[in-house]
């Protein structure tokens, strides 16, 4: 996802996790959820997306698109992303952050114990 100046936003995403570490870059994660969801059902909708999709610089996502995006993270079917869809999307399609996430399953089990 390359917004109109030809940044990638997930680019910025290792540098993030290595700055704020597991806890604050989840949040972040969060954050971005809680700025494209449909603030009265609570999830990532169809028109919340096509709405608020500006914020990440993809003002110019075609329907086709926000469906298949949708589409790609919605892992119960109900046609919307809630938060641990989001978030799962998000590590699934940033290049690189896989090898990240090792880091943060450790840093996250660390803070639990």
């Amino acid at each position: 996802m390359a917004t109109q100046s030809g940044i990638v936003f997930e680019d910025f995403f290792p540098a993030m996790i290595e700055k704020l570490g597991a806890e604050g870059f989840m949040k972040e994660l969060c954050n971005g959820f809680r700025l494209l969801m449909d603030g009265e059902k609570g999830l990532i909708t169809f028109e919340s997306l096509k709405r608020n999709s500006a914020l990440l610089g993809l003002q110019g996502m075609s329907d086709e698109e926000v469906i298949c995006m949708l589409r790609e993270g919605d892992l119960d079917g109900d046609g919307a992303l809630n938060e641990m869809e989001f978030c799962t999307l998000m590590f699934r399609l940033i290049p690189g952050l896989m090898k990240s996430y090792r880091k943060l399953l450790v840093e996250a089990i660390v803070d639990e114990l």
